[in-house]
């Protein structure tokens, strides 16, 4: 299926083609994507609705999210992110459990590249959203995840957080696979509080670095 103008634009935004404050251009995005200027203008000003664009001045950019906005977002997500757990581990299939744990395996190999592990992290964030098998949770979990897009770098930058995630991940998948919902959304909500902590600890440490200039 030929994916819409839209979903091209929120791809490339997503995967850091485009990166908070790069302005987006109709007639470029057109070219880049080999699709007519109207969609693309249609596109632009369906994210400008959602907030995923600013304007600045007359052009769109890629928006950002400043303190309070993150901290906001990364609220909602441990809350909802928290539920799928406990969902999944109530509705998971013994087939979506073994890709969990499979997925965690796979993803020791992206250890030491950030940028790799972060796609694998959403990977592995997805099929938990999936294993709740509650579609209104999925699709607000998207919107949220859409968001996530909005920053410049992963937490999984910093040192040491991947083998840490990973083990994170680890322990969540034991309690779904052991059906305990409780436990689930305890250990998912305590993985989203240390990626929000490990973050901002990143950005405090890159306005120190400015400060030093």
């Amino acid at each position: 299926m030929q994916k819409d103008a839209y979903t091209l634009i929120l791809e490339a935004i997503d995967s850091g083609v485009y990166r908070p404050g790069d302005r987006l251009v109709e007639a470029e995005l057109a070219e880049r994507f080999g699709v007519s200027r109207t969609p693309v203008r249609e596109a632009l000003q369906r994210l400008e609705t959602q907030s995923m664009l600013a304007r600045d001045g007359r052009s769109l950019i890629v928006a950002s999210l400043d303190h309070n906005q993150l901290a906001e977002l990364y609220v909602v997500r441990a809350e909802l992110e928290g539920l799928a757990a406990r969902l999944a581990a109530k509705h998971a299939t013994p087939e979506e459990v073994k890709v969990l744990a499979d997925l965690i395996d796979a993803d020791r190999a992206h250890l030491g590249d950030p940028v790799a592990l972060s796609r694998a992290n959403r990977r592995f964030h997805k099929q938990i959203h999936l294993a709740s098998h509650n579609r209104y949770l999925v699709q607000q979990l998207d919107l949220v995840h859409r968001s996530m897009a909005l920053l410049a770098t992963t937490s999984l930058a910093a040192e040491g957080r991947g083998e840490t995630a990973l083990a994170e991940h680890a322990a969540i998948v034991q309690a779904i696979a052991a059906g305990n919902g409780d436990a689930a959304q305890a250990a998912l909500r305590a993985h989203i509080s240390k990626a929000f902590e490990t973050r901002l600890k990143l950005d405090a440490g890159a306005q120190r670095s400015i400060g030093d200039r």
